[in-house]
């Protein structure tokens, strides 16, 4: 094997040739002599089998990647995703054909935790209604004090997840002496004492939030976990924020919830379908602040899922499992570690 073979989904550079995220920095694999770098094509919305014919490694932006996508000669090793969301790959598939995938929670934790939290601040102190009355001149400045802001001491922060941003969460907004609870089945207990959060049932993060916020992976249990009967469950003078996946609300519940004013607001980065039609009901109201799916996207925030992804890159050349992977379990398929084993034989 004379060299290890990186495939980009060609979604990381634009039409004029430029990368899309010049933050992400390709210069230890550019100036690895056994590495080869390649772009490749995406089919409709999806990496093609073709494409990844004779290749170690993808790197994945947005196409999505199922078993359609798996090539037949079975040399690919590893699918890492450009983000920590894995909903655009199949996972199971992956798995079964030896295939690690890759996600960088590393390079998303403070970026998106420091999303929730300026969307808090956000909802909290009418920010963007009283942007708009200020623009309105004089008449619409004299109505600001029907926009009274709500102070966030003693005020309960609910997260439906407490994995790596849903804790971060927490640590970022200890400074403002709000009360913590959260919902996660699987959370170690010790860490949830450490960051003073008491772990609920999910009703309870309904009933009782002030703020719900929204940390969880889109999965089939998931899926439409924000329903009517639990928005229903809101307190009038609360607020949801999600900025995990579109999917975990039912959208049209809360389109509803927020014309009939029976929470106070709402704050998404995500949507579904993504991104939202431009006769959606959603875009008209003025109770919920809407960003592009983009919220968290600094020049720090791609420089560390890059990094993250050119690590499992290496872990992979060199004959080791990344450190992070949606599906942990393919460690125990003898077809990736064969491939590991060749790689350690030809690279180490």
């Amino acid at each position: 094997m004379s060299a290890f073979r990186v495939a980009l989904s060609a979604d990381f550079r634009q039409s004029d040739g430029s990368f899309t995220f010049p933050d992400f920095d390709l210069a230890p694999l550019e100036a690895d002599p056994r590495i080869e770098l390649q772009f490749v094509g995406v089919e409709g919305d999806r990496i093609s089998a073709a494409a990844l014919q004779d290749f170690d490694a993808l790197i994945l932006l947005s196409p999505k990647f199922d078993a359609a996508s798996i090539p037949p000669d079975g040399r690919l090793a590893l699918v890492a995703r450009f983000g920590v969301g894995y909903d655009s790959v199949d996972v199971e598939a992956c798995t079964r054909a030896g295939i690690a995938v890759a996600i960088t929670p590393d390079g998303v934790r403070r970026p998106v935790a420091a999303s929730i939290l300026t969307l808090i601040l956000a909802l909290a102190g009418n920010l963007f209604i009283k942007d708009k009355l200020v623009r309105q001149g004089p008449e619409g400045f004299a109505r600001r004090v029907d926009h009274m802001g709500t102070g966030l001491i003693g005020k309960t922060l609910g997260s439906v997840g407490m994995g790596n941003i849903g804790a971060e969460t927490f640590r970022l907004c200890k400074p403002l002496d709000m009360k913590f609870i959260a919902h996660d089945p699987w959370i170690d207990p010790a860490l949830a004492a450490e960051l003073g959060v008491t772990l609920v049932d999910l009703e309870t993060v309904f009933l009782e939030s002030d703020f719900v916020t929204l940390n969880t992976p889109l999965t089939n249990e998931t899926h439409h976990l924000v329903n009517g009967e639990r928005l229903a469950m809101m307190k009038p003078t609360a607020y949801l924020i999600n900025t995990s996946r579109g999917p975990v609300v039912d959208l049209a519940a809360l389109v509803d919830v927020l014309q009939n004013n029976r929470i106070a607001g709402a704050a998404l980065d995500v949507f579904d379908p993504e991104p939202p039609l431009a006769d959606d009901p959603l875009l008209a109201l003025d109770n919920v602040i809407l960003t592009p799916h983009a919220l968290c996207w600094t020049d720090q925030c791609f420089a560390g899922i890059g990094a993250s992804d050119v690590a499992a890159v290496f872990d992979v050349r060199s004959g080791q499992l990344p450190a992070y992977l949606a599906n942990p379990e393919v460690g125990n398929n003898t077809s990736l570690a064969a491939k590991l084993a060749a790689y350690k034989a030809a690279f180490a």
